[in-house]
């Protein structure tokens, strides 16, 4: 008897979850049935998959190796049910969305309620995550299609979305601050930049303004969000380097928050929806880019 796609979703689940109850949870049974399989799927296997104790549970090293091709099935069968759906003509099924932070929050409400308007039989999976991990999560089959910056995801396919420009964000009382107009890097010379931490893409691009412009990224605090960053700004002295669709979002929100754009070639980043070559839901995923694409346009107006 081979592994059933049941039983690879539990081993998935408990590979994502490090325990036996969270992939209970997820899979929707109980931990007695969800064990028993498991434990069912590794006798006909003949192979320990996973390591268990009280804490949770752990991959052998056959476990990951089955992990990895139960995801690649599991994402098969998926899109079989999605390809069939289509051929009926309707844009339906579920899809694994991965997105970057410095993304997600500004364009996917309004984004998602356009697509369940024009497709209420589409359910859409998201999950923030930087730069690399969306990388390695699209390619382990853990997402179907990404938002994020295409140069740092080769060998795939893309659609456009939004070509954002950067921003400058500074505290009302800031020398910077006389003017909304666009600002260039020769003003900014000396003026300490404030930077996402470590494995944000974001960054490396503040990163580069900053050593164009003459000026450094600050050695003593790196946010954890787009608002943190913003917010220390905000308290003086340092300057908060902002992608646009954030820029613009906080600035309706807020009349009071001094934004500039960044004058300069270099100030600007691309972000596109990203699938597998591979993948046969190109024609979905161009779909579900445009509305993307239609939403972003309409925040940066």
């Amino acid at each position: 008897m081979k592994p059933t796609l049941r039983q690879m979703q539990y081993l998935v689940a408990i590979a994502d979850t490090g325990t036996f109850g969270g992939a209970a949870k997820r899979t929707f049974v109980s931990q007695p049935s969800l064990s028993t399989q498991v434990k069912d799927m590794e006798m006909h296997i003949g192979a320990s998959l996973l390591e268990r104790g009280r804490h949770g549970a752990v991959l052998t090293p056959i476990g990951e190796e089955m992990v990895a091709r139960a995801r690649i099935v599991l994402r098969q069968v998926e899109e079989m049910k999605v390809l069939g759906r289509e051929a009926e003509g309707t844009l339906a099924g579920r899809v694994k969305l991965g997105v970057l932070p410095t993304v997600g929050p500004y364009l996917l409400p309004q984004a998602t309620r356009n697509l369940h308007k024009a497709y209420p039989d589409l359910r859409l999976f998201v999950r923030e995550e930087r730069t690399v991990d969306l990388q390695n999560h699209l390619s382990s089959g853990q997402f179907d299609v990404i938002i994020s910056t295409p140069e740092d995801h080769p060998d795939t396919k893309s659609l456009p979305i939004v070509k954002e420009n950067i921003y400058i964000c500074i505290a009302p009382d800031d020398p910077l601050a006389v003017s909304r107009g666009p600002v260039t890097l020769e003003a900014l010379e000396g003026r300490e930049f404030l930077t996402l931490g470590h494995g944000h893409k974001f960054t490396t691009v503040v990163k580069n303004l900053a050593s164009l412009a003459g000026a450094t990224t600050s050695a003593e605090y790196e946010g954890t969000s787009l608002d943190a960053i913003r917010q220390m700004a905000a308290m003086g002295g340092s300057v908060a380097v902002l992608p646009s669709l954030y820029a613009i979002s906080e600035a309706k929100r807020d009349p009071q928050l001094i934004v500039r754009p960044v004058k300069h070639p270099m100030a600007q980043r691309k972000v596109d929806l990203i699938w597998r070559n591979s993948s046969p839901l190109a024609k979905k995923f161009e779909k579900v880019g445009q509305v993307f694409a239609d939403v972003a346009k309409t925040i940066m107006e």
